[in-house]
Parts: structure tokens; C-alpha cells; sequence
């Protein structure tokens, strides 16, 4: 961690440019320490290109960051040592078993007594739930338990901090759901990177956000402030009656920013903004309550959806940072 501003990642400016193209566009990222940190974006965005920087694996043309307070050129050698890195597609040895394939990883990480390199190969083995099939081919394993492997070698040197390319992207449902489950459970562990192009992998995981289009960094914060919306709090009313006069004096309210009204079947929806969330927490309802001729059936904050949020802000060239 960074001690001068108790950041894991810390990004001024970091560019990389292939020629005449601009894969990355002057980043400034913040990794806080334990989080998951989603990095969001279609393919082709600049996410692959910001881990291998992160990672040294590329130097930069422009800006520059430090990992763990060290800075991303001059000390990589020694940031990797503290890293585990899954690829996007990792390759396995396929006629070794799980265990074999962990204890050859291991091997390069610890020169202590043989009984603590199984130990440590146990442990990995039971944090993505691969214990019992420690000893079968890794021809054998489906794309889930793959990439379960994958996570469990990177996670083998007790890393400070993981970094994962699109984990869970080219998995059935049920490889997904066990991926996510395992980036879950390695939270307590370590800090946690991963890039996807997959809205609900990032819902479902992360507390942070960062979304990247172009090369470029569109908006970054935590996830819950992302879904609050990004024009101020909303709320949403489901009405039954006559709301003619109850929407006039809404509006009238000098904290209400706009109303978006749908009608369906006798019943009106209401999408409330607001510029006064504490006034509106406490008085909206009353105020709608006090004519007689409505009916409220619903009422409460809304809660985008990321992909609302998403589409918003890279089609709509919003800066939420």
C-alpha cells in the first residue's frame, strides 16, 4: 500500500501509445486497499494494456503510477514479486494434475521444508474448491474448474494484490457463479483487480469502479454511488387514481429537479429527481399523500441498474470522476 495516500494502485496521467494509436489516454486511477476493483469496458478499451503497465510488462509513453507505493518502471521486479496474475486464458499443463501443477508454482515461491509447500498447495486447493479433484489431469477439468485452477496458482504466493483479465468471461453460468464466488472468498486475502466487459460479474463483486472506453477513464468511484445515479438521488412512486393535482403540487416543490411520468393500465409511475435527498426522504411521500384522490402502492429511492449507469455515461460522454 501507498503510505502517502492508502492506495494499493496510483495512476497520474499513465498513457501508452502503439504508433499513430492511443491505447490508453492519460489515467488516473485509485485501487483502495481489500476492495474489488472492477475495471469496466468494452473490448478493446485500454483494460488489458493497464494491467500489463500495472504489471510491468509495458512501459508506459506518458504519466506514470506506483503499486504498493513503488513506482511501476523503475521497481517492477519487485511489485510483481507481491502479485498474482491471471491471464485471460490461462494454460495448463493438461496430463499434470492440480496438485503437480500447484506444487511446481509453489516450488518457485518457497524453498522451505517440502511438508509446507503441501500445506500451502492445500490450502490454495481448498479456497476454490478444487480439493477434491486435486488429483485428476487438468485435461479433464471443465472451463469453471480451469479457471478456478488459474486463480488458486495466482494466489499461491500469498499475493497483496490480485490481478485478474476478464475471469469469468468465457464461462457457462454455473463457471461464472463459481468464479465469482471464489473472488468473493479471496477478498479477506487480498486486494482484488479484475477487468470484464460482463455488467452483472461487476454488479454482483465489486465495491469500486472504474469504466474505461477508448482508452480513456469515463468514471471511477464505488459501486453504490455509481448505482444512486449519477444526476442526483430518484425516487420512485407507483400511484393508482387521479394524480393530476398531487403531480402539479410535486413540481411545484422547490428541491425537485424533473418528473418522469409513464401510465399503464390506471396506474402511474413516477421517477422523482431530486436536489435535496433529506427533504425529500421526509416530505415526498406526504406531500403526495395529502390528496385523498391517490393511492400510493410503491414508494422508495431508486436504484439504477450498472448497465443503465454504463450506457449512460459511454454513450452519453458523461464524466462521473
Amino acid at each position: 500500500m501507498d503510505p502517502s495516500n492508502g492506495m494499493v494502485i496510483h495512476t497520474e496521467g499513465l498513457s501508452k501509445s502503439f504508433g499513430q494509436v492511443h491505447a490508453l489516454r492519460s489515467l488516473s486511477l485509485r485501487v483502495p486497499q481489500h476492495s474489488i476493483f472492477g475495471f469496466l469496458g468494452p473490448n478493446g478499451a485500454g483494460k488489458t494494456t493497464t494491467m500489463k503497465l500495472l504489471l510491468g510488462l509495458m512501459r508506459p509513453t506518458g504519466g506514470g503510477g506506483t503499486v504498493f507505493g513503488q513506482d511501476i518502471v523503475r521497481n517492477s521486479v519487485a511489485i510483481r514479486s507481491r502479485i498474482g496474475y491471471l491471464p485471460q486464458q490461462p494454460r495448463f499443463a493438461d496430463e499434470m494434475s492440480a496438485r503437480e501443477t500447484l506444487r511446481l508454482a509453489a516450488g518457485f515461491f518457497f524453498r522451505g521444508p517440502r511438508p509446507q509447500i503441501e500445506e500451502r498447495v492445500g490450502e490454495v486447493l481448498d479456497l476454490v474448491g478444487l480439493r477434491d479433484k486435486a488429483d485428476r489431469p487438468v485435461s479433464g477439468f471443465s472451463g469453471g474448474e480451469r479457471q478456478r485452477l488459474g486463480l488458486a496458482l495466482a494466489q499461491v504466493n500469498y499475493p497483496d494484490l490480485l490481478i485478474l483479465d476478464e475471469p469469468a468471461a468465457a464461462l457457462d453460468p454455473i463457471g461464472r457463479h463459481d468464479v465469482l464466488e471464489v473472488m468473493e472468498r479471496l477478498r479477506k486475502h487480498t486486494t482484488i483487480v479484475f477487468s470484464t466487459h460482463l455488467l452483472d460479474d461487476v454488479q454482483q463483486v465489486s465495491d469500486t469502479v472504474a469504466i474505461l472506453n477508448h482508452g480513456e477513464l469515463l468514471a471511477q468511484g464505488p459501486i453504490e454511488e455509481l448505482l444512486a445515479g449519477g444526476d442526483g438521488p430518484v425516487y420512485a412512486l407507483s400511484l393508482r387514481g387521479d394524480a393530476r393535482s398531487a403531480l402539479a403540487r410535486v413540481r411545484a416543490l422547490p428541491w425537485v429537479s424533473h418528473i418522469r411520468e409513464v401510465e399503464h393500465n390506471g396506474h402511474v409511475a413516477w421517477e422523482v429527481g431530486v436536489t435535496d435527498d433529506q427533504a425529500a426522504e421526509s416530505q415526498l411521500l406526504r406531500e403526495v399523500l395529502a390528496d385523498e384522490t391517490v393511492a400510493v402502492t410503491g414508494f422508495g429511492r431508486k436504484r439504477f441498474e450498472l448497465e443503465e449507469i454504463f450506457m449512460s455515461i459511454v454513450e452519453g460522454g458523461k464524466d462521473g470522476r
